[in-house]
């Protein structure tokens, strides 16, 4: 399906930028399967629904085309002006490759892709991104558990999506030391802490500044 352009561009610049968010389907049982396995399904499915939110209106901030590409099937609520697509793939790395390679495929010059499990996420992390882009082939957030919540592109590394231990403590060190031989330039932004499990939920902001969660996540843990 051929897909048309929304850019906003200043007088400075006529590269494009696009903002990829891949978002899970509220589905209990199917989202934050890590952090349900502590605090149980409904309550990883609430703390989802805040994130997905947070992620939504953080991204309604960036100026820049946005592909939402949903795990599952397109939900046509949220996301207002935004193209929707549906992943495609047999693991993670092989889905946002597809992304990416669509992306390049419609002309996009720089490339960001997040997830929706961040609540530290702010637009100005994300212009950095963009703006990183600008000197190097690659950009990382790093995420403190080893893998990260953000990662750009100006062309194609296909390096960065095979055979990698997706969800590992070891994923982005990995994939630096093989860009590092390939003689890939990189640029890191500020680690932050995504939400995967309970151990995450507990150590964020997010979580001690929220009362309902902190309700929600004891009481469902102290029935485990």
């Amino acid at each position: 399906m051929k897909q048309p352009f929304i850019q906003e561009e200043n007088s400075e610049s006529k590269e494009k930028n696009l903002l990829i968010v891949f978002v899970k389907n509220k589905v209990v049982g199917k989202v934050k399967t890590r952090l349900a396995k502590t605090i149980g399904s409904e309550a990883a499915l609430h703390i989802y629904d805040v994130l997905l939110s947070l992620t939504e209106k953080t991204s309604q901030k960036v100026t820049v085309d946005k592909h939402i590409y949903f795990s599952e099937e397109i939900v046509n609520k949220g996301w207002k002006g935004d193209q929707k697509f549906v992943q495609q793939g047999v693991d993670l790395g092989v889905r946002m490759q597809g992304a990416f390679q669509y992306g390049f495929e419609q002309g996009f010059d720089k490339i960001l892709l997040i997830g929706s499990d961040l609540p530290d996420i702010t637009k100005e992390i994300i212009d950095t991104g963009f703006e990183s882009l600008q000197s190097k082939e690659v950009v990382f957030g790093p995420a403190e558990d080893g893998g990260y919540y953000l990662i750009g592109m100006t062309k194609m590394h296909e390096i960065i999506f095979k055979d990698k231990p997706w969800s590992q403590s070891s994923l982005l060190a990995l994939t630096l030391a093989q860009l590092k031989e390939e003689q890939t330039t990189v640029g890191l932004l500020e680690t932050l802490n995504d939400i995967d499990t309970f151990e995450d939920l507990v150590a964020s902001d997010f979580y001690k500044n929220n009362l309902k969660i902190q309700e929600m996540s004891c009481t469902n843990n102290k029935d485990k």
